[in-house]
């Protein structure tokens, strides 16, 4: 039964997106916040969506240690196996922002080509790309679960920064060519040069525009 020639959708038949962002009063919406750990991610999105919250707007979270024991438990960290992390949850996310939620998405998602991937899924109308920017040795240095010292005894192996790569995106100023158009539109929200509040002060203004029903 797994081939595709006994699946029959019924998307034509379902109600409609526009029928339940009606219903909410918004528009659905992926926010998609990447960095290294300890970057501020987790962080931002729990305050950002408390704040939205309040506004009156319907959320959902994802968070990568939630999402591991749950959707995604059994999967490591080998290639194959961050992509398929970043697969589902690509898809679930979706599945939300269709059903008129502002999704709020807290992954590492260290490769371009896994950023790429979530980009294919999700459609970048309905995206919201965010760096939350901060260094290996600040991160290391805050640890906030730490595995930042477990990294370096050696206890957590293709720990992100260390033994597996993190490709920054390819922010350029507005109006400067890119070879990478959707890269460079990534809202950079810097954990170091900022704080908090100014942090998510920046997010929620970038986020407000796309989640109100127009």
């Amino acid at each position: 039964m797994s081939d595709a020639a006994n699946l029959y959708p019924i998307f034509d038949r379902v109600l409609s997106r526009s029928d339940k962002e009606t219903r909410l009063g918004q528009r659905g919406q992926v926010i998609w916040l990447y960095g290294l750990s300890g970057s501020g991610k987790s962080t931002l999105a729990i305050a950002l969506e408390r704040r939205l919250h309040a506004e009156g707007f319907a959320t959902q979270l994802l968070d990568g240690d939630n999402i591991r024991t749950g959707l995604n438990r059994g999967l490591g960290f080998s290639d194959a196996d961050r992509a398929e992390n970043i697969r589902r949850i690509a898809e679930v996310a979706k599945l939300h922002a269709h059903a008129g939620l502002v999704t709020l998405c807290s992954f590492i998602t260290p490769l371009r080509s896994l950023r790429t991937l979530a980009r294919e899924i999700i459609g970048p109308a309905d995206l919201l790309e965010v760096y939350v920017k901060a260094s290996f040795a600040t991160c290391a240095q805050r640890d906030p679960k730490g595995l930042y010292a477990k990294a370096a005894a050696g206890g957590v192996g293709q720990f992100t920064g260390k033994d597996s790569a993190f490709e920054e995106p390819l922010i350029v100023s507005p109006g400067s060519a890119a070879s990478d158009e959707a890269e460079a539109a990534t809202l950079l929200v810097d954990t170091e040069a900022a704080t908090p509040e100014a942090c998510l002060v920046r997010l929620h203004a970038a986020v407000l525009p796309r989640v109100r029903l127009r």
